[in-house]
């Protein structure tokens, strides 16, 4: 019988390993010595709080799913009723189509057809390679309609750091500025300090109860522009992300969830190319000219104590 999710294809490379999914080009599972680097789930199983999920042709949430663009209005499907919002964008649940495979790599494609809401054209590339810098997700999207295209991304893994849940892990994100949410709708009121929201992780700190489904930006960046986080245990051990210029944005959540299963068992980090509400709000907003590409990435790796 097919997994819900479809076809799974296995990555290792010495001492990691990798599960992908052709629904949604999604991370499964990701290991090093046999030891969750990710929250996974099973090939049986319909990820669960979109775990492991590429969000294209936007992330997050857009306020009642209406937005303008080029002088027309569009409205989006409403995925998550509840708040009245488009969550999370259109390739979720699709297959995607695979382009090429070896026993380090995998990469997925999928033409991303116009629709109500979402009238353009894009051929999205997810490229996953296990190496000595961890996992690797490549995304690129290339605008191949007639017409100026908006666009954002992100990915939605759940890290975990090791034995327990959130309320034990140490988060190091050195990022100066948060966008605050209503408590209903979780959609954005307006920059605030991280201090200010009691959300300041520019030194490590243990999570213990903290609840946050909070974008953040003002990232520290190297001199390559990269960001970077970690989330570790108490003996030094864990899991860091890195991601490029491309993603000024990261979305962190405590994975708050009535399901004891769900509940604070991974941190939810999405390094995001636009805050929620952009297709909305225009911030940092993408827009792909026809034949234009849009291109960033995401590390995922073990850290060792």
């Amino acid at each position: 019988m097919l997994s819900p999710t479809g076809e799974q294809v296995e990555l290792a490379y010495g001492e990691l390993s990798a599960t992908l999914t052709e629904v949604g080009a999604s991370l499964r599972r990701l290991q090093h010595r046999g030891h969750d680097l990710v929250r996974g789930f099973g090939a049986d199983e319909i990820a669960p709080a979109f775990s492991g999920a590429v969000l294209a042709p936007w992330p997050n949430r857009v306020r009642d799913g209406r937005y303008r663009f080029a002088g027309r209005e569009h409205q989006l499907a409403l995925s998550e009723p509840e708040r009245h919002t488009a969550l999370h964008g259109l390739v979720l649940w699709e297959a995607w189509s695979l382009l090429d495979r070896s026993t380090c790599s995998v990469t997925w494609g999928h033409r991303l057809f116009p629709r109500p809401g979402y009238p353009f054209r894009l051929d999205l590339e997810a490229t996953y390679t296990l190496g000595e810098q961890g996992l690797r997700l490549d995304l690129a999207a290339t605008n191949v309609g007639a017409d100026a295209a908006p666009y954002g991304c992100s990915i939605h893994p759940y890290l975990v750091a090791g034995p327990g849940t959130v309320d034990d892990w140490t988060l190091h994100l050195p990022a100066a500025t948060v966008l605050d949410v209503d408590p209903e709708r979780l959609l954005p009121t307006g920059r605030r300090p991280a201090g200010e929201l009691g959300l300041d992780f520019t030194e490590p700190r243990v999570l213990g109860p903290i609840f946050a489904d909070h974008a953040f930006t003002d990232l520290e960046r190297d001199s390559r522009g990269r960001a970077r986080a970690t989330l570790l245990t108490h003996d030094g051990s864990g899991v860091a992300m890195e991601w490029g210029p491309e993603l000024p944005w990261v979305q962190v959540h405590t994975a708050d969830r009535p399901e004891p299963a769900l509940n604070r068992t991974g941190l939810a980090l999405e390094p995001m190319s636009c805050p929620p509400d952009a297709l909305s709000s225009g911030e940092d907003l993408v827009v792909l000219r026809p034949g234009e590409r849009h291109s960033a990435w995401w590390v995922i790796a073990p850290v060792l104590p």
